[in-house]
């Protein structure tokens, strides 16, 4: 047999080997058994593709991000063929890979029920334990569609293939490319199961280590209310299993810390119906945290030389137009409301009304860059099914800023402005950072020289700021590049936080300019800014990262203060209204409740500190000096116990 050279790729290194002509990937890694699939010239691939000359071919291990989704969608294709063992009259949908996990869509004639969930995860592990073997095979449009006419959801993918952004939500899986391709499920060589699928897979499934189904939801097909509501089953898989059950232990622990439910028992906010959905309100100890992280926001916008402004929450239909909101956003925005023959809207973003703040006069070379900020709340129509309390609300306030500059200013705005987003959001306790940079769309607006200047004015921001950072080719917005920084919380999930965007277009759209240097008029940068994402999502991120137990200059309630008994009120008083004088936030427990079960209130409120005194203490003038964790020192002076307080408050220590 003649023989073939490719270049095998590992961590970045390259060699080249000599193989016989027909091997396929599989072989080449032959005997390292995490190798699940490889990248073919840039492209993943199953192993039982057959190599060419010159390939470059990188292997894929399961554990890596592309061989979690591999297993993932693997372990999708075998609850579908579960349930249609199980549920012949299950229509399929679509069973992307999704972080952490993956789903798939059925029509059925009645609802899953938990049991059912068991009886498909039985039947899943006896078809992992048969090692069907997962084969790819090219179709026509018309022989898929022959093959695949009992499936009607499958049938309108078909109809869709390469149509841009018509296999929408999760889709891609099935179809996108120039050629369909169906993956069957062989049981030595008779066909257990087949499914419309561009892959790649595993090789077997046995492969499949360890997973687990989750839960049942409704989903609108392909995502859309006006289609069929379909039953959605998520499940989960992983490279071994105690990677398995360490994904599960912190879903336990992700439950315990959910906004939502610290929201309730720490009385911080509620979303009341009558007010409707998305819609949040903030009690009393919620808006403290509020007000407090906002104070420390604005102190530091100023140091950086922000200016406030502040803008009103409805416009007419123009200034969107103008915007370009209702040509790309209509969908996302309330209905408008009618006023002598106008059409006015909620805002949904706050950037046009700082453009028209900016165009308010003419604009001189010496005012920029101008840095605009305002705490702006806007109104989005998101649809019911992925309001998530907090963090994807329909009502929220934006830390809004934008910075207009000069070509020449903008390098050194982004480093800064990135150096400024992360060193802010490393006061609130939050350490770990990735990015990721978003660069030019196949489609897309502007020259193409002034997204080669953003991209690389955001990239070496990214450089200087030492970020860890991908840079996701062509996944910017139609209009301009952007960083997207993301954060890991204490129990390692990852957030998408702060957004730095460079906009071509809205200053073209509303004809702003500056006079520059050499008297000519010229057309400024414009850079968007959110930091905090919106100050509903951020707070709930952090009440999920602290578990509810702020550190003690963001806690409502800084300190209680118990007496022993009611004798002893009147002294703590003294001693709260010292702490008061110097801007501690604290309270006397008068209720009824014994002295322990004061202690475990305030330990469920998550206060930081109590200060207990009796007798002794009152005699001595001190305090026994308690901590949330449990440490308590007796005996201490109340104004030691004063100091100490207010010198962690200032300097905003974690407990």
């Amino acid at each position: 047999m003649s023989e073939i050279s490719v270049s095998v790729v590992r961590t970045g290194e390259r060699a080249e080997r000599g193989v016989t002509t027909g091997t396929t990937a599989g072989e080449l890694f032959e005997g390292d058994r995490s190798v699940i699939a490889a990248r073919v010239n840039g492209e993943l691939r199953d192993l039982a593709r057959v190599l060419s000359e010159g390939d470059e071919v990188e292997p894929v291990a399961i554990e890596s991000e592309d061989g979690r989704a591999i297993l993932r969608h693997s372990t999708a294709h075998v609850l579908a063929q579960a349930v249609q063992e199980l549920f012949p009259e299950a229509k399929l949908g679509i069973g992307p890979p999704i972080e952490n996990g993956f789903y798939y869509d059925f029509d059925v004639p009645a609802a899953f029920h938990p049991d059912d969930l068991e009886r498909i995860e039985i039947r899943m592990r006896q078809i992992v334990k048969e090692r069907q073997r997962f084969s790819r095979r090219a179709v026509s449009d018309d022989e898929a569609r022959a093959e695949l006419a009992a499936e009607p959801y499958k049938l309108e993918l078909i109809g869709l293939k390469g149509a841009a952004g018509g296999a929408a939500e999760g889709a891609g899986v099935e179809v996108g490319g120039g050629e369909l391709t169906i993956y069957d499920n062989l049981r030595g060589d008779e066909l257990a199961w087949k499914d419309l699928c561009r892959g790649p897979h595993l090789p077997t499934t046995r492969h499949i280590p360890a997973f687990k189904l989750m839960r049942v939801a409704a989903a609108y097909w392909r995502g859309d209310e006006r289609n069929p509501q379909l039953q959605r089953i998520y499940g989960t898989a992983w490279e071994t299993k105690d990677a398995l059950k360490a994904h599960l232990t912190m879903l336990e622990e992700a439950e315990r810390r959910d906004h939502r439910r610290l929201g309730v028992e720490l009385d911080l906010f509620s979303f009341p119906e009558e007010i409707g959905s998305g819609l949040a309100v903030w009690h009393p100890k919620g808006g403290t945290i509020r007000r407090v992280m906002e104070e420390y926001s604005r102190k530091r916008h100023e140091e950086s030389g922000y200016e406030f402004v502040y803008t009103p929450h409805i416009a007419k239909e123009g200034l969107f137009q103008t915007s370009g909101h209702l040509e790309w956003y209509a969908d996302g925005m309330y209905a408008p409301m009618e006023d002598d023959g106008q059409n006015y809207y909620l805002k949904p973003m706050n950037c046009p009304m700082h453009v028209m703040i900016y165009r308010s006069r003419g604009r001189s070379y010496r005012e920029l860059p101008l840095r605009l900020f305002e705490f702006g709340t806007v109104y989005r129509y998101e649809k019911s099914g992925v309001v998530h309390g907090l963090t994807r609300a329909r009502g929220f306030t934006q830390d809004d800023a934008h910075i207009f500059c000069t070509p020449e200013q903008l390098q050194d705005e982004l480093a800064s402005l990135l150096a400024f987003t992360v060193g802010l959001l490393r006061d609130y306790g939050l350490t770990d950072f990735t990015a990721d940079l978003s660069t030019r769309p196949e489609k897309y607006v502007g020259e193409i020289e002034q997204w080669n200047t953003a991209e690389a004015a955001l990239e070496e921001a990214l450089k200087r700021a030492d970020i860890p950072y991908t840079v996701a080719e062509g996944e910017g917005a139609f209009y301009a590049p952007k960083i997207d920084v993301h954060v890991k919380d204490a129990i390692g999930r990852k957030w998408q936080l702060s957004t730095l965007q460079v906009d071509f277009q809205l200053p073209g759209r509303f004809d702003i300019e500056y006079q520059s240097a050499d008297g000519s008029r010229q057309r400024p940068y414009m850079i968007h800014r959110a930091l905090f994402g919106s100050e509903e999502r951020f707070f709930g991120i952090l009440l999920e990262h602290y578990a509810g137990a702020f550190p003690p200059w963001l806690a409502p309630v800084q300190v209680v203060l118990i007496p022993i008994a009611e004798r002893h009120e009147d002294y703590l008083a003294q001693v709260a209204e010292k702490l008061a004088r110097q801007g501690i936030r604290a309270e006397v427990d008068r209720s009824d409740d014994r002295m322990q079960k004061k202690i475990r209130t305030a330990q469920t409120h998550k206060v930081p500190y109590m200060l207990l005194a009796g007798d002794r203490d009152i005699e001595e003038g001190a305090v026994s000096f308690r901590y949330r964790g449990g440490e308590q020192k007796n005996g201490v002076p109340i104004d030691e116990a004063v100091a100490e307080i207010a010198s962690a408050v200032e300097r905003r220590i974690q407990l």
